[in-house]
Parts: C-alpha cells; sequence; structure tokens
C-alpha cells in the first residue's frame, strides 16, 4: 500500500488558482503563526466550545454550569471557594452561577456543619437528573471531537494539557 503524498506548495498554489474560479476560497498562508501553538490551541478551543455549546444548548445548560454540575456532584460538600478554585472561576461570578442553578432547583447550599460561614454544596434529585442527561449529551459532543483529532491525538493532547 502506498501513502499518499502532500501536495506541493506549487500544487496548492495552482489548485487555489482554479478554486478561486469556482469560487472556492484560496488557502491563505499562515505565515509565523504556523510556528505558534497557542494559535492552534485557540482554533481547537473554539471549536471544541462552539460545538459543546450546541451540545449541551439542548437541554437549556452552559458549559459552566455543567463543570459546576460535576464538580459539586463528584465532590458532596464542596465550598464555593474550593469549587471557584477548582474551576478557575472568579467567586462573583460563580454566587450568580450557582444562584441559578439552585433557583433551576439543581443544587442547594447548605450551612456546613464544620464552619456555619461556609457553604456546603450538593446535587438535589433534578441535578443529578440534569447531569445525567447533559453527560449524554456531552459523551455524543466527545466521540465528534474524537472523530475530528483522531483517538491517538486526542489522548496525547489530553494527557499533555492535563499535566499543564
Amino acid at each position: 500500500m502506498t501513502r499518499a503524498r502532500k501536495p506541493t506548495a506549487s500544487a496548492l498554489a495552482s489548485r487555489n488558482q482554479g478554486s478561486e474560479r469556482h469560487g472556492s476560497r484560496p488557502t491563505i498562508a499562515l505565515g509565523a503563526l504556523n510556528s505558534h501553538l497557542g494559535y492552534f490551541v485557540r482554533r481547537l478551543q473554539v471549536w471544541i466550545f462552539q460545538d459543546f455549546i450546541r451540545t449541551l444548548k439542548r437541554i437549556n445548560i452552559s458549559p459552566a454550569q455543567f463543570s459546576v454540575l460535576v464538580v459539586v456532584g463528584a465532590n458532596r460538600g464542596l465550598s464555593q471557594a474550593e469549587l471557584a478554585t477548582t474551576l478557575g472561576i472568579e467567586r462573583a461570578r460563580l454566587a450568580r452561577l450557582l444562584h441559578r442553578l439552585e433557583e433551576r432547583g439543581a443544587i442547594r447550599r447548605l450551612q456546613s456543619s464544620a464552619d456555619g460561614r461556609r457553604h456546603a454544596l450538593q446535587l438535589t434529585q433534578q441535578g443529578r437528573t440534569t447531569l445525567a442527561r447533559a453527560k449524554i449529551q456531552v459523551a455524543r459532543h466527545q466521540k465528534r471531537l474524537t472523530e475530528r483529532l483522531g483517538a491517538e491525538k486526542h489522548q496525547v493532547i489530553l494527557e499533555a494539557l492535563r499535566d499543564f
């Protein structure tokens, strides 16, 4: 089995000239961006978030709300401060997020038995149901992402970023 070769620059240039006549967009050189990891990480992040937002929109939940539900579900009794630090969300924004989730009946803020000044967070039955529905949607999103990247690249990127 022979391996397909990448087209040369001149082949791409002549292909681009032909495509311009048919209304396709020409290939645009990236110049120095071609060696900037940040540029490509950002492009990937934009694709991931656009797909993630569309996916969760079906069940009326935001990516931030999903993250909160997942972490609170995995850490019953977590404080708001611990949650804010873990997710990298400023406390004022987290307070608004928690308020919305409380209004939806997804979480409860209970006074901590260890420290009356802090709230212990937990999912309600509604929150567990919402999280279960969200996880089904997110699994579909993850499948699309893995298909787009390829399983091996997906794993390599995940491990590299997890260590960051």
